[in-house]
């Protein structure tokens, strides 16, 4: 009898394309049998996982389409090689207030200070921050 209902109610959120439920259904209502959670309760984790798979898929998929090269992050900037520009000036792109106020960024400098690299993890950061981005040299721009 359990595992009819079991079955119905994967179908049912099959249909309802709520993938990832299926996948933590099982394991979460042991959970909540071992920790004798309230239907709520239950519900409440069922949701919240759905939710955070969701969240994760979204972000893989912008990385996708974003085109980066490589993934490059803040954390992994050589501060030591931007010489032209105050390591507090290049921190503040992390924020990305720039998109919220319209602006362009543009990063000049010779050959290997880590422009394409901070070009990257300010479009990563804007991807983690679930914004739609699109990585391009200035020469593939040309090109268009």
């Amino acid at each position: 009898m359990m595992e009819l209902q079991h079955q119905r109610l994967m179908a049912l959120a099959g249909q309802l394309q709520l993938e990832s439920l299926i996948s933590a259904a099982p394991a979460l209502s042991q959970q909540a049998v071992d920790q004798e959670w309230s239907y709520m309760d239950f519900l409440e984790h069922l949701l919240h996982e759905e939710k955070l798979a969701r969240h994760q898929r979204k972000q893989a998929m912008y990385t996708r389409m974003a085109a980066f090269p490589a993934v490059k992050t803040f954390e992994e900037y050589d501060f030591t090689f931007a010489t032209g520009a105050p390591q507090k000036q290049l921190q503040s792109l992390r924020s990305l207030s720039f998109i919220e106020r319209n602006e362009n960024i543009v990063l000049l400098g010779p050959s290997g200070v880590g422009k394409t690299h901070l070009a990257i993890a300010m479009g990563y950061e804007a991807v983690r921050a679930g914004i739609k981005v699109r990585f391009t040299t200035a020469a593939d721009l040309l090109l268009q």
